[in-house]
C-alpha cells in the first residue's frame, strides 16, 4: 500500500498511452498539486512533455498547435466537463487523451463524445488519482474546512471526501470492511457513504474481494485526539510544517530577511532530495548533526574540485560536475531551512514552551502545570500563538478537575494586549472536542478507549543531547492514534465504540489497515504509523485525512466549524465533572472570560 508508488504508476501510464512525440499536459488546479507533489517538471521534461497549462486558464488563440498532443488530467467535476466541451469544440491540439482521476458518468462521456465534431479524443480513461500521495504510507485530500458545524458536514467537503476515498481503494485494487468511530455521527454518516458508493460501483469493486483477509478501513473524527495538532513539533518534516507550512511540497521563505532570490520558495520532494528522505522522520538534535555531516562532506569535496591540475583532474571534474552541482543545491536549502528553524526556535523559547506542553499533557500534575504555564504566558519571550496554545492543552487536559481556572490565564492572555476574539478560541475548541462531543451523548464508555488523560497519555521520554545549541528535548506524548492501531492490530478495539458497519463475519487480525481522519492528519502521526509499520510484522498501515494540520489549520478548523453552531444553538459542556448550559455570543473580553467559565 505505497501510495506514492500508485500515483507514479498512473502518471507515467497516462504519459505512455500518448505515445512518442511533444505532449502538452492540461490540468486542473487540484491536478496539478497531485502531480507536482510525485514529479518534478524536469522529470515530465524528459517524458517529452514540454507544455503545462491550466484548464481554468485557456484563452482562445488563433495558432494551432497540431504537431502537439494533449494529456488531459482533471477532477470528473462539472466545470471541468464545461471547460473540455469548450476546448473540444476548437481544438488547438492533434490529438486528447483524457483522463479523469476519479469515477466519470456516462452522462458527461456522451456529453464529450457529441462535441468531438472533428475527432480528436483518441482515448478516455479512468485513473483513481484523487488525493495527494504526501509519504509513500499518508494521503491527504487537501480538503480545509470538513465541519458546518461541530456534528454535521460541510454537503461540498462530504461530498469529496467520499470521492477521495473511494478513489484511494480503486488505486489500491482493496474493497475493505469498514469501522468507524461511534461518538462521531459524521464519521458513521461518512462510512455509510463509502458502503453505499462501493455498492453501487460492484463492477470496478468485484476484484478486489478475492483476498484472503480484507483491510479494514477505520474512519475517525479530529474530535477523539485534539492534543496532537496543538503540540510543537520536532521531526524535521513536521517542524517544517508547524514553523514555516508546508504547501504541495513547498515551503516558503519570501517574507525570512536576508534570503537569496533563489531560495524564497523550497522545493520539498523526497523523490528528488536524498537528504530531505533520509532524514524527514529525525529529530531536530539529529538533522543537526546530519547537516554538520552534509556540510563536512561538501567543503572536503569542494577541497578536491580545486586541485585541477591535469587532464585527467578536468575529465574527472566535467564527470562529477552535475552531482557536484546537485550536492551545493542540497547543502544550501538544508542549511537556510535549519538556520530559519533554529533562529524561531531560540528567538521565542520554543524549547522552553514545548517541555512545558509536554509535562502538563503527560504528567496530570495540576498544580506545577497551571503556576508553569501562568510564567510562560506572562512572559513576553514567548509569542501570542504559543501562549494561545498552552492555555487551550491546559483547558483540554485539565477540564474535568474541579480546581480548572481557566479565567485566570484568559487574564493572564489579555495582558499581552491580545484581540478578545484570539481568546475564543479557547471556548470555541471546547466546544468543538470537550468531552461531550469525544465521547458523545451518550457519555464515555467504561474502558473510556477515546482520549483521557489518565488512560491514553502513555509517557515515553526521549532525551536529546551532543549537540550544541539542543539541550534536552522532551518528546513524552503519544498520540492517541498508536494504541488504537496497536489494539487493531490485536483484534481488541472494542467493537462498542468502534463498530463494523453492517454485518461483519470476519474477526481475524487484519493483514492491512487504513485510517482516515475527518478533520485532518498530523505528521506526528504519519511519523507513529512510520514506526508501526516497521514494527508490526505483517501488518500495513496507511493513514489519510482531510488535510495535513499545524497548530495553526487545525484552529483555522475549529474556528470554522463553531462559527454556525456559536450564531445558531445552545449546547452543553462537561467540564469540572458538572454539566452547565450556555448562551454561545461574542463581544468583549468579559462575556468570553464568562462564556468560558460557564463551560
Amino acid at each position: 500500500m505505497d501510495v506514492i508508488y500508485a500515483m507514479k504508476l498512473y502518471i507515467n501510464k497516462m504519459v505512455d498511452d500518448a505515445g512518442p512525440g511533444i505532449k502538452a499536459l492540461l490540468m486542473d488546479k487540484e491536478t496539478i498539486s497531485i502531480i507536482s507533489i510525485v514529479y518534478a517538471q524536469s522529470d515530465m521534461l524528459q517524458k517529452e512533455v514540454y507544455l503545462f497549462e491550466a484548464i481554468e486558464n485557456y484563452v482562445p488563440r488563433q495558432e494551432s498547435l497540431k504537431f502537439v498532443k494533449c494529456i488531459v488530467f482533471v477532477r470528473p467535476t462539472e466545470k471541468n466537463i464545461t471547460y473540455l466541451i469548450r476546448e473540444l469544440k476548437h481544438p488547438r491540439f492533434s490529438q486528447y487523451f483524457i483522463n479523469f482521476n476519479n469515477i466519470i458518468s456516462k452522462t458527461d462521456i456522451k456529453a464529450l463524445a457529441e462535441v468531438d465534431e472533428f475527432e480528436v479524443v483518441k482515448d478516455v480513461q479512468e485513473f483513481y488519482a484523487d488525493y495527494l500521495a504526501i509519504n509513500s504510507h499518508t494521503f491527504s485530500l487537501n480538503v480545509k474546512s470538513c465541519y458546518q458545524n461541530i456534528r454535521n458536514w460541510n454537503p461540498i467537503s462530504f461530498h469529496r471526501i467520499t470521492q477521495g476515498i473511494i478513489s484511494i481503494l480503486l488505486s489500491l485494487n482493496r474493497c475493505p470492511l469498514i469501522r468507524y468511530q461511534s461518538s462521531s455521527d459524521m464519521a458513521k454518516r461518512l462510512a455509510e457513504q463509502i458502503r453505499q458508493t462501493i455498492a453501487k460501483e460492484n463492477v470496478l469493486f468485484d476484484s478486489n474481494t478475492s483476498t484472503e483477509s480484507q483491510p479494514i478501513l477505520l474512519i475517525l473524527d479530529r474530535k477523539f485526539d485534539p492534543i496532537t495538532p496543538l503540540l510543537n513539533q520536532w521531526t524535521y518534516q513536521a517542524m517544517l510544517h508547524e514553523l514555516m507550512t508546508i504547501t504541495n511540497n513547498r515551503v516558503s521563505l519570501a517574507n525570512v530577511p536576508g534570503v537569496a532570490k533563489e531560495l524564497k520558495e523550497i522545493v520539498l520532494s523526497q523523490e528528488q532530495d536524498e537528504f530531505y528522505q533520509k532524514n524527514l522522520f529525525l529529530n531536530y538534535g539529529e538533522i543537526c548533526s546530519n547537516i554538520k555531516c552534509l556540510m563536512e562532506d561538501f567543503q572536503q569535496k569542494t577541497q578536491q574540485q580545486k586541485k585541477i591540475e591535469t587532464i585527467a583532474d578536468m575529465k574527472s571534474f566535467i564527470e562529477t560536475y552535475p552531482q557536484f552541482r546537485k550536492m551545493s543545491g542540497t547543502v544550501t536549502k538544508h542549511v537556510t531551512l535549519i538556520d530559519e528553524i533554529s533562529r524561531i526556535v531560540n528567538a521565542y523559547s520554543l524549547l522552553e514552551v514545548s517541555e512545558a506542553e509536554q509535562e502538563l499533557i503527560s504528567t496530570g500534575n495540576h498544580s506545577e502545570s497551571v503556576k508553569r504555564i501562568s510564567q510562560l504566558i506572562s512572559s513576553d519571550k514567548i509569542r501570542n500563538c504559543d501562549a494561545i496554545r498552552l492555555a487551550l492543552l491546559y483547558a483540554i487536559t485539565f477540564q474535568n478537575n474541579s480546581n480548572c481556572d481557566i479565567r485566570s490565564l484568559c487574564r493572564l492572555l489579555e495582558r499581552r494586549n491580545m484581540n478578545p476574539g484570539d481568546i475564543k478560541i479557547i471556548s470555541q475548541l471546547m466546544e468543538f472536542c470537550g468531552l461531550k462531543q469525544r465521547f458523545g451523548t451518550k457519555g464515555a464508555t467504561s474502558s473510556q478507549e477515546i482520549l483521557t488523560t489518565e488512560h491514553v497519555r502513555a509517557f515515553t521520554k526521549k532525551v536529546i543531547k551532543g549537540f550544541k545549541g539542543v539541550e534536552n528535548i522532551y518528546t513524552q506524548h503519544t498520540p492517541v492514534i498508536k494504541e488504537l492501531v496497536e489494539d487493531l492490530n490485536r483484534c481488541r478495539l472494542r467493537e462498542t465504540v468502534y463498530p463494523f458497519l453492517g454485518s461483519v463475519q470476519q474477526r481475524e487480525r487484519p493483514q492491512e489497515i487504513i485510517i482516515f481522519i475527518i478533520g485532518g492528519i498530523t505528521y506526528e502521526e504519519s511519523l507513529i504509523v512510520y514506526n508501526l509499520n516497521r514494527q508490526l510484522q505483517g501488518t500495513k498501515i496507511l493513514l489519510g485525512g482531510s488535510m495535513v494540520h499545524n497548530s495553526k489549520s487545525f484552529l483555522d478548523e475549529v474556528r470554522c466549524a463553531c462559527q454556525y453552531h456559536s450564531e445558531t444553538t445552545t449546547g452543553t459542556i462537561v467540564m469540572g465533572g458538572t454539566s452547565h448550559h450556555h448562551s454561545n455570543n461574542s463581544g468583549a473580553l468579559a462575556s468570553v472570560i464568562n462564556k468560558i467559565e460557564n463551560l
